[in-house]
């Protein structure tokens, strides 16, 4: 063999084996890349859904807040005119009843007269018996005439008193379909938002074991709205520039620094309600407890800015978790069938606060 042929195949191996390991490193490369853009653009898709999810929760709220104002409002303007109903249907009864009465009382006038008219005395030889059957006479006509008088009377009531129980009849019936539909899209959202909160519901399985704990340590509303703590204190002590509504609907029976039946004094409000009554949050803010406290049925405290606390007691249900936030007016559960009195507690801190200087009292 001759040399230069031994050379020129050493060469070529040399220069096979440097090739080799770069087209190597080079195929690397594109496939890194490759899956480095492949991760960037699900990073980008991932980025889009998870806009897309957040904005499909913030609309979710604002249609709940909405919505929950408006059933509401016509639970309210539905119960105000059950009572109606029931107070004309009282009203019906009552005179009803006298009408019967009368109609006796009638009865009786008519048989005086009949019975003076069938045996007459009016000898002239005996002046005592004429004046007294005259007088008789002129008595049950009297009385005769009154209670005919009073019959129609009642008569004539009694046809307003229905005419305006069909009035208020109309109304209830008219605010029905409009209830059912209102109800339901409320419920469909409600389903929505429990739907988006699923994966929250796993990652606070830890806290709500917690909360729970802290709920049999506490032995009252104010420690267990003390141990779940409070937003941040700050030097403006302002809760909200304008006076919010309750959180339900209803009437305020037991104000601030008022004596309770058990003769302490209420460091909150007592608000009387409907059963099942909706329930909504009082302002923006995060729930920090939704859960049983023993004495006060369902709980909800919210914490909100400058270091405020409120307390919703006497709940039958609750739609949000721990942790959640939620705004002004959301629906965050129902009262209970049973206890149809809201014990509201706001709180700054260690102390309590009078809800008159951020609540509209209703009366």
């Amino acid at each position: 063999m001759k040399i230069s042929n031994i050379i020129f195949g050493v060469g070529v191996f040399v220069a096979l084996g440097a090739f080799v390991p770069a087209a190597n490193a080079a195929n690397d490369l594109e496939k890194i890349q490759s899956q480095i853009a492949q991760t960037e653009k699900r990073s980008q898709e991932l980025s889009v859904r998870v806009a897309s999810t957040e904005r499909d929760i913030a609309k979710t709220k604002k249609d709940l807040v909405r919505t929950a104002d408006q059933v509401s409002t016509l639970e309210q303007q539905r119960a105000e005119i059950a009572k109606k109903i029931a107070e004309l249907d009282s009203r019906i009864e009552s005179i009803t009843r006298e009408m019967e009465k009368n109609r006796g009382r009638i009865a009786d006038s008519a048989a005086s007269i009949l019975f003076v008219a069938s045996h007459p005395s009016f000898d002239s030889a005996d002046m005592h018996e004429y004046v007294l059957t005259s007088s008789v006479l002129t008595g049950a006509a009297d009385m005769f005439a009154g209670e005919i008088e009073r019959a129609d009377k009642q008569i004539a009531e009694l046809a307003r008193v229905r005419d305006a129980r069909a009035v208020e009849k109309e109304k209830l019936d008219r605010t029905a379909k409009k209830y059912t539909s209102q109800r339901n899209e409320l419920d469909k959202l409600l389903r929505t938002r429990s739907a988006q909160n699923e994966k929250l519901k796993s990652e606070q399985a830890g806290l709500q074991k917690k909360l729970r704990e802290l709920s049999a340590r506490a032995k009252s509303i104010s420690e267990l709205s003390a141990g779940v703590g409070s937003s941040q204190m700050s030097a403006d002590a302002h809760f909200s520039r304008r006076k919010l509504n309750l959180p339900v609907r209803g009437r305020v029976v037991v104000h601030y620094g008022e004596k309770t039946a058990l003769g302490l004094k209420s460091d909150g409000w007592r608000i009387r309600t409907r059963g099942d009554a909706l329930v909504m949050a009082p302002a923006d803010g995060v729930v920090k407890f939704a859960d049983n406290f023993r004495g006060f049925g369902k709980v909800i405290i919210m914490s909100h800015k400058n270091g405020y606390n409120t307390v919703m007691t006497n709940l039958g249900s609750v739609d949000v978790l721990p942790e959640q936030e939620v705004l002004a007016g959301e629906p965050v559960g129902r009262m209970s069938v049973d206890k149809q009195e809201m014990y509201l507690e706001v709180r700054r801190g260690n102390q309590s606060v009078d809800p008159a200087r951020l609540f509209h009292d209703n009366e």
